[in-house]
């Protein structure tokens, strides 16, 4: 009796093994990208995107003019004292757009920058300080660009963006690809514009995806990859299996102790 407990649970562990297996296996056509475009095909794109502005953001905003004195009531610093008396500059100070979409600039106050380019904030600010300033050279940098990758990659989390654009194909390449479980057809971008939370999908197997509305990326977006069906019923079967497992392993050793103590 114990020969043929030990065989059953030997073929109960190989069958789960196997149909384990055959259940996490993915084709060719769950993992490779852009399946449909032709070798050599060109798709053009005009590049258009530009980043607006949101509540949160943290500007840095420097103004300058051939005539550096001119500019200095219009750029902030963090003072320190010095030892020779009087404040030094050490550090720029940086802006945050506040609920109202405005910042607090200096001598202007209050600027209203949400929903605006980069380009279009410095042709605002530059009009605003066309009284005070001749031929003023305004820079604006967005300091806090981050974006989101989280589910079936290989490194989720969020990362620092150093320029003013970024795809999701390079937000996936920042978070090393996704993994060989990733559902591709059905990956989701969480857009939030002023507490309003857009979700839209992107099929990356598709060469149309370049021309999705969310191909660039938003500072704090965020990518979610879902598991592909293969993930999910592997997941489940695991638990199935391990479940099995635990009661046959019971029951194996229970019938162990009952022979041994017959015998």
């Amino acid at each position: 009796m114990f020969e043929k407990l030990n065989s059953q649970g030997f073929k109960f562990l190989t069958f789960s093994l196997i149909a384990l297996i055959l259940g996490s296996c993915a084709s060719k056509k769950d993992i490779v990208y852009f399946q449909n475009a032709g070798d050599y095909e060109t798709i053009v794109s005009d590049n258009s995107h530009t980043n607006k502005f949101k509540v949160d953001d943290v500007l840095s905003i420097y103004v300058s003019t051939f005539d550096p004195q001119a500019s200095i009531p219009f750029n902030l610093f963090k003072g320190v004292a010095s030892e020779e008396g009087g404040m030094r500059a050490t550090e720029q100070v940086d802006y945050i757009i506040d609920k109202n979409g405005e910042i607090d600039f200096p001598v202007l106050g209050a600027i209203k920058l949400v929903g605006l380019s980069p380009e279009e904030a410095k042709n605002h600010l530059k009009e605003k300080l066309s009284p005070y300033l001749k031929d003023a050279i305004i820079n604006i940098r967005l300091k806090n660009f981050t974006v989101t990758v989280l589910g079936e990659v290989n490194r989720p989390g969020t990362y620092a963006v150093g320029g003013e654009q970024i795809t999701v194909l390079e937000a996936i390449g920042l978070a090393n690809d996704l993994t060989i479980k990733g559902l591709r057809e059905n990956v989701m971008v969480i857009r939030d514009f002023n507490g309003t939370k857009v979700y839209t999908r992107i099929d990356l197997t598709r060469k149309e995806s370049l021309n999705s509305p969310v191909y660039y990326l938003t500072q704090n977006d965020v990518v979610y990859v879902e598991p592909n069906d293969s993930a999910v019923n592997a997941s489940a079967f695991d638990s199935r299996v391990s479940v099995w497992v635990s009661v046959a392993s019971l029951l194996i050793t229970s019938t162990v102790l009952i022979i041994t103590r017959t015998n």
